[in-house]
């Protein structure tokens, strides 16, 4: 007990003491989640083992899925439709050319770099590390400098990939022999986790959406309670998504779709897009509980994987970042109109954390031959991605800044200059 009380303690220590030094840090290329993953690793069994939840696998995993479900619901619920048009082409071609091709380019460079997995397995570790983490490259895509429309496109694109894999995730599973997906078969996963939770997710968004509305509108919700009527919603969701052995994710993904939409739909006539701040309070608390995990992901999972490194696992986690993300960041943007700066701006900052860590740690629960090195690949390539990203996000996001000033005041044309509205989504982002 005495061990849990002071992992607990060193797990509050480090989030009081990064609070207090957060504004100072935030102009530096020293980030909450380098900060954060850092103090996991020299927290853990690796260092001076003060935090150790191997033995509890079972706090872990709510931990993790708790902070994701929140953000997935949040995320979704402040992305309008119109956001998807943002400059009439960015998020659209990220989302809808780029992801894919991201999860086959992984599954492509997995196999020669990692033998002796199956074709499943390949393709899993693929959507695995495909969707990106806003927070991870904050600087980088909320930077004043940088143009509107490029900052739009990856807050977008970061706000719904994760939530877009999420299909691919489980389908990929149900593929594996032996795994508990597989035992339902692939029409069966597709029935409970693509169909019914999707179902489910719409009912539970929607219905929570008109209630606060109509309340709102009698004036029967207290303000306080208006905030944590969001977080409930979501919990709902996502527990309904497990309680039918379908997807709890994509139930809370597709809720805050709904919750949201329903909601701004309620709204008397006026200036919709002021936002009001209903999910500012999950949004708060999607975030700490996303900070905890990226402490407790370098505890138990980066921290030891660090003893275990070896020279294809880190050579796929470098082309992860950057061969499976710009090229087809290139693809997805060519004949756009957008200078090759702005590709490879866009096509670098595709950091990768949380969704990647919370979906690595559901296959490592399954007792399949192969899972432990694909854990390992996810922990190397989250790691460096926290470093990476973190490192040069305020650099490239200054270089890049001049470039695009220098270029407009040279009268050239620039498709980036496209003016984009500000959106609820952005401003939640750059809030967080």
């Amino acid at each position: 007990m005495s061990g849990e009380v002071w992992a607990g303690v060193a797990v509050a220590g480090v989030t009081a003491t990064y609070a207090l030094v957060s504004r100072r840090l935030a102009s530096t290329p020293v980030s909450s989640a380098m900060v954060f993953v850092g103090c996991g690793v020299l927290l853990g069994p690796a260092v001076l083992d003060v935090i150790d939840l191997q033995g509890d696998a079972g706090q872990l995993r709510t931990l993790l899925e708790a902070a994701l479900a929140l953000v997935l619901f949040t995320d979704a619920m402040t992305v309008r439709r119109r956001d998807l048009r943002s400059g009439g082409f960015l998020p659209g071609r990220l989302l809808g050319i780029g992801l894919p091709l991201s999860i086959g380019a992984g599954w492509l460079l997995a196999w020669p770099l990692l033998p002796g997995l199956s074709d499943w397995e390949l393709a899993l570790v693929g959507a695995v590390l495909a969707p990106t983490d806003a927070a991870l490259g904050k600087t980088a895509m909320t930077s004043p400098r940088v143009p509107a429309l490029v900052r739009q496109g990856l807050n977008v694109e970061s706000g719904l990939n994760d939530g877009m894999v999420l299909p691919f995730f489980v389908l990929f599973l149900a593929g594996i022999p032996d795994t508990s997906a597989a035992q339902e078969g692939v029409a069966g996963v597709f029935w409970r986790a693509l169909v019914v939770s999707t179902a489910l997710g719409v009912l539970v968004g929607a219905g929570g959406g008109r209630l606060l509305g109509t309340a709102r509108a009698r004036g029967w919700v207290a303000g306080e309670w208006d905030q944590l009527f969001v977080p409930a919603v979501a919990a709902i969701a996502y527990g309904l998504g497990v309680v039918v052995d379908g997807s709890g994710f994509i139930a809370a993904w597709v809720a805050g779709f709904a919750f949201g939409s329903a909601l701004r739909r309620s709204r008397p006539a006026g200036p919709r897009e002021t936002p009001d701040g209903t999910a500012d309070f999950t949004d708060h608390l999607g975030g700490l509980l996303a900070s905890v995990s990226l402490l407790v992901f370098g505890a138990v999972l980066l921290g030891p994987t660090l003893d275990e490194l070896t020279w294809p696992v880190i050579g796929y986690a470098l082309l992860s970042l950057t061969v499976v993300r710009m090229l087809p960041v290139a693809v997805a943007l060519a004949g756009s109109g957008l200078r090759l700066p702005t590709i490879a701006y866009i096509g670098w900052f595709g950091p990768r954390g949380l969704a990647s860590v919370v979906l690595g740690l559901l296959f490592l629960e399954e007792d399949v031959p192969g899972m432990g090195l694909l854990g390992r690949v996810v922990a190397v390539t989250v790691g460096l991605s926290v470093l990476l990203h973190g490192l040069s996000a305020v650099a490239f996001a200054d270089r890049y800044g001049r470039w695009h000033e220098r270029t407009r005041a040279s009268g050239r044309e620039l498709r980036e200059s496209t003016p984009v509205p500000e959106t609820a989504h952005r401003r939640r982002i750059t809030a967080r």
